[in-house]
Order: structure tokens, then C-alpha cells, then sequence
């Protein structure tokens, strides 16, 4: 699960970061009253930042052709006009796709003055089931530019779970960035902050970036988190109730909110082939396999390992509501899976929806036998495949007619 930056704000000055002070607003009037009070309190400037779930969010472009999704401004006047080009409009940026996202939402905050902008993050490394800190001196920049470029710059320590981020391993972090003094204490501190918060939330991912030197309160320079990006494991969601309404629906697609109710991991694409497969390896492999014989999958769709009856057919009910799709393929391999199971969700869903496009049908492995004759004896019109290839070259040809 994806949360706004002003969210991950929060989350993240709950564990000791430091952050930029700053409210979210939903009207061009309250973004006005936040920077009153913002400047009033000492801050020169402000920033105004889109909340939306993706990046880029600087160089976009609004569709009604304003350009950039964060303003700095100087006065809250120049505040409201900014909020108010923004608020209602959507945002075209290089992650969003040229659809764009509907700005619902802004984060209004004091933009401190920067010395250094620095990099910082936590994910989880796969390949040593380890938490991974990674730290660079190029922040401010793609991270992924950074390693293809400049991978010496990349600062990595792995981290013991079983007892954590250790202070000699903050300390070798912030010598690694050439921090000293003030910065270098405050930098420990923070280090510190950002791995809890990444632990005790159950994040998949803490990304800053950039994480700022700036001037302190006290006149000695110090650390500040002003951009930040977290995703969350949705499997441990459930001990986060907090975390959960967070969740904002808005900035989800509808069918994937839909399919999300039903456990089933769905991601709507631009083709015109629905897909219905079990197991994230085998959807992955199904759709690489319809582009290869020339068609465009619509959807990824993994009902998993263990998929009801009633997933299946709110399976199909999804893929209906997506207007460009105009063939299925249903590629099942069973293991855990039982493909009687499956045969039966097919026959109810294309009866319950009265199916009249293309489906073609791909069942393999455990219960196969029954499961094929659960489909001859329903009375559909269907296609069978004999193998994956068979199934993909023949919805392709099918959409195709």
C-alpha cells in the first residue's frame, strides 16, 4: 500500500525525524491560512506540493497547462494561486502516464533553506533477507541515475534483524557521507528514526529524497527530511489499523480497489487480452507470451494458489467493467490449486455475466481430468488451449477476427 508524502511525514516524525512544519488542505482558502501562519512563525518561503501517488511531481504538467506540481513562493498570496491552479487539475508527470492524476490534496510547508541534498533509504534486500540501508551524497536525483552513473557514490549496510540498526553502523553511514560535526550527531539520531519507522511500520520501502542539510535553530547545521516516500507491506496491514485508514481510494484505480476486497492482485494495462492465471510467475509468463504472438494483455490478475468459487466469478466481473478488453484467457496450472475449482467459478461467472467474448481455457495439473469435464458438460462456448502457447495463439487469433 502507497501513502502520501504527507502521511509518510507523519509516520516518520513519529520516530524523532525531523521534518519540515506543514498542514495538507483541500481548498485554495486553507492553503492561504497554512502559509499565514507558516511565515508568521519564521519561515521565508513555501512550498506548495501535489499530493498525488507518484513522482516526478516538479516537472509535471497540469492538463489545464500550469506547469509543476511543487511551487516555492514567497508571500501566501502567491500561495493561494499556486493551490488554486492545482487543486481540481490533473497532473500529467512521467510516472502517472498521460492520463494523469486528479490533485485532490496538497501539502503546504515551510521550504527551509538548503545547504545539501542528500539521499536515504530502507527496503528489504531479497537476495540476503536483510534490511538494507541505502545512502548517497547525490540526492535530489533518481537513485536508479545515480547507480548507473555513479555506483561508487552509493553508500550500502545491511542490517542484523535480530538486533537491528547498531550506532557504530549509523556512525559508519554518516562518516561514509562526509558529515561532520553537528550534522554528523544529528545524522545518527536520524538514521536511527528512519530504520524504526521502517521496521515498526512493516514498510517494504523508507525512501528520502532529498534529505537536506539546513540551518538549525540554533545556528548549527542540521538534518531535515523534506520529501519522503514509504510503501507498506499489505500483508501485515492488519496489525496497522492506523496505518490502514491512511489508505486513500481516490488515488487507486476503481477495478483495483474492487479487486483488493476480494484478496485478488490485480493491475489494470492498456491491452485488449483479459488475463486469469494463478501465481504472480505464471501471470507474469502469460502475458509476456500474448505480446509474443502479437496481442496486448489487458490486466495482470493472479487469483493465487488457492482461489474460491467466488473469487473466480468476481474475478470475470472485474475484467467485464474494463471496456477494452475483448478477449480472456484463462491459463491455470494446478498445484495447490484445484482445476475443478476453477472450471466450476468459470462456468457460474460466464453464466452470471453472460460472457459473449472470446474465452479461451487453459487447465493443467492437479484435478485436471474433472475440471475439463466440469467445462464440456456446461454447455459454454469456449476454446480450449493444449498448452500455454496453444492458449495465447489462439485468443490472439480470436480478438484478432
Amino acid at each position: 500500500m502507497n501513502i502520501h508524502e504527507y502521511q509518510a511525514k507523519q509516520l516518520l516524525a513519529q520516530y524523532g525525524v525531523a521534518v519540515p512544519p506543514g498542514e495538507v488542505c483541500a481548498q485554495p482558502e486553507a492553503a492561504q491560512r497554512i502559509a499565514e501562519k507558516l511565515l508568521a512563525d519564521g519561515a521565508q518561503l513555501i512550498v506548495v506540493k501535489a499530493q498525488i501517488y507518484a513522482g516526478g511531481r516538479g516537472k509535471g504538467t497540469f492538463k489545464s497547462g500550469f506547469k509543476g506540481g511543487v511551487k516555492l513562493c514567497k508571500t501566501a498570496d502567491e500561495v493561494f494561486a499556486s493551490a488554486n491552479a492545482m487543486l481540481g487539475n490533473v497532473l500529467v508527470t512521467k510516472q502517472t502516464g498521460a492520463e494523469g492524476r486528479l490533485v485532490s490534496k496538497l501539502l503546504v510547508a515551510a521550504a527551509p533553506e538548503i545547504k545539501k541534498e542528500l539521499y536515504l533509504a530502507v527496503l528489504l534486500d531479497r537476495a540476503t533477507s536483510r534490511p538494507l540501508i541505502m545512502a548517497s551524497t547525490e540526492g535530489g536525483v533518481d537513485i536508479e541515475e545515480v547507480a548507473e552513473k555513479s555506483p561508487e557514490k552509493i553508500v550500502k549496510e545491511w542490517i542484523d534483524p535480530a538486533v537491528g540498526l547498531m550506532p557504530f553502523q549509523a556512525r559508519k553511514i554518516a562518516a561514509a557521507l562526509g558529515l561532520k560535526g553537528s550534522v554528523f550527531n544529528s545524522a545518527v539520531k536520524l538514521l536511527s528514526g528512519v530504520y524504526k519507522t521502517w521496521w515498526e511500520c512493516d514498510a517494504s520501502m523508507v525512501e528520502i529524497n532529498p534529505l537536506c542539510i539546513i540551518p538549525g535553530a540554533d545556528g548549527k547545521d542540521t538534518l531535515c527530511a523534506v520529501d519522503a516516500k514509504i510503501g507498506l507491506d499489505d500483508n501485515a496491514l492488519y496489525r496497522h489499523q492506523d496505518i490502514q485508514a491512511m489508505r486513500d481510494l481516490n488515488e487507486e484505480a476503481p477495478l483495483e480497489t474492487e479487486a483488493s476486497k476480494f484478496n485478488l492482485n490485480y493491475i489494470k494495462l492498456d491491452g485488449n487480452i483479459a488475463c486469469l492465471v494463478n501465481g504472480a510467475g505464471l501471470a507474469m509468463a502469460t502475458m509476456d507470451i500474448i505480446q509474443h504472438y502479437g496481442g496486448s494483455p489487458a490486466n495482470f490478475l493472479d487469483v493465487g494458489g488457492g482461489a474460491s468459487e467466488e473469487q473466480v466469478t468476481a474475478a470475470f466481473k472485474i475484467i467485464m467493467q474494463d471496456p477494452n478488453v475483448k478477449g480472456i484467457l484463462v491459463n491455470i496450472f494446478g498445484g495447490i490449486m484445484d482445476c475443478n475449482v476453477i472450471a466450476t467459478g468459470i462456468v457460474a461467472a460466464v453464466k452470471e455475466t453472460h460472457l459473449s467474448l472470446p474465452l479461451v481455457v487453459r487447465l493443467e495439473g492437479n484435478n485436471v481430468i474433472a475440471g475439463k469435464k466440469t467445462l464440456a458438460d456446461s454447455g459454454l462456448t469456449l476454446i480450449t488451449g493444449d498448452s500455454m502457447a496453444d492458449a495465447a495463439q489462439k485468443v490472439v487469433s480470436a480478438v484478432g477476427k
